[in-house]
């Protein structure tokens, strides 16, 4: 059984990583649409949360394709699509 380790973003990492600013962030913590947990009267934001909120909201979206992270996929070398990443290459990296 492979170990799945949670991504924790900053908000202002999450606002440059999805071409938003962190004002964008901070009002959807406070709307409930992003979980997170707070460290050292720091908030750390659910990467799994932030993704679904980015997907949901169509303001966002386009915002994440356009300036954030969204804007390199296509120079993304991913050969197989149907599998990525490869199920057997998270099963040899343990977390």
């Amino acid at each position: 059984m492979a170990l799945v380790s949670i991504i924790r973003l900053s908000v202002s990492e999450a606002a440059r990583m999805f071409g938003v600013s962190q004002r964008t962030i901070r009002r959807a913590i406070s709307d409930g649409q992003i979980t997170y947990v707070v460290v050292q009267g720091r908030y750390k934001l659910n990467f799994e949360s932030l993704l679904k909120w980015s997907q949901d909201t169509t303001t966002v979206r386009n915002k994440r394709d356009r300036q954030g992270i969204g804007q390199y996929v296509n120079q993304w070398k991913i050969k197989n699509k149907l599998y990525s990443p490869n199920p057997k290459t998270l099963e040899d990296n343990p977390v």
